[in-house]
């Protein structure tokens, strides 16, 4: 691969970034209020998922003690 010098390096990158298409500012708060449901929803289904588990541990346990 033939070595490019920092000017043609330079030149290059800003040519790729001009081909980006970025999201719009409404498109940005939608995705990361998604992120931000998705991440509640899961931390809810998994402290249920723990309390269930540790609730019927306890039970068992609890049987024999």
């Amino acid at each position: 691969m033939a070595k490019t010098n920092p000017f043609q390096f330079i030149q290059q990158v800003r040519s790729e970034v001009s081909k980006v298409i970025w999201p719009t500012r409404r498109e940005v708060l939608l995705t990361t209020g998604m992120v931000v449901a998705m991440a509640a929803l899961t931390a809810v289904f998994f402290s249920l998922v723990d309390l269930v588990i540790r609730s019927g541990l306890t039970a068992i346990l609890g049987a024999f003690g």
